[in-house]
């Protein structure tokens, strides 16, 4: 018996008609960008639906207010390469926003700075202290030849316990452990 959800093809790769490929690398920073380098700057706040791949994405420009609401799904690759991979977005209404926003999830703030190339995040809550960048690329050989800026200290795009699902799960006590593994201490 097939117990994927209808419309669902079987196998966890799976990743629809209107999946884009997903290719990051993402790094720890010591410390967050000057705001003189500052594009833009937004507060996120994720939330991950319990048992599922979903992520609902409330963000806010902070110096207009602009709001962008999402659901997101990311599908991983599960092999290794460029692509890590498969996301697909749906941008949300608000009064859709607020209905999706009353299931169960855990939940995951931060700021991210628009730093080109980089996005910059520093994060709130039990995370504080961790600050991380990510750049996105439009294609394999984009992503094997970026040089990252000598503010990324350490690449973490393999590292799982760095992704966004793992880190809304974390304690403060597993960041400080997973950090100590870098040789960094949160100040």
């Amino acid at each position: 018996m097939n117990d994927q959800p209808p419309g669902m093809a079987a196998g966890p790769g799976h990743r629809g008609k209107y999946a884009r490929a997903e290719r990051e690398r993402r790094f720890l920073l010591a410390a967050p960008p000057a705001t003189a380098e500052v594009l833009v700057a937004r507060r996120i706040t994720d939330r991950y639906l319990t048992g599922t791949r979903l992520r609902l994405r409330h963000s806010q420009r902070l110096d207009t207010g602009e709001l962008e609401l999402k659901f997101t799904q990311k599908i991983p690759a599960g092999t290794r390469g460029p692509v890590q991979g498969w996301i697909t977005n749906t941008y949300l209404s608000p009064s859709e926003y607020d209905l999706l926003v009353t299931l169960p999830a855990v939940t995951l703030t931060k700021t991210r700075f628009s730093v080109p190339p980089l996005g910059i995040d520093v994060f709130q809550g039990q995370l504080q202290g961790l600050i991380m960048a990510e750049a996105e690329f439009a294609s394999d050989h984009d992503y094997q030849t970026f040089t990252p800026p000598p503010r990324c200290i350490h690449e973490i795009t393999t590292d799982a316990r760095f992704t966004g699902g793992q880190l809304a799960h974390a304690s403060r006590h597993e960041l400080l452990a997973w950090l100590s593994d870098y040789n960094l201490t949160p100040g």
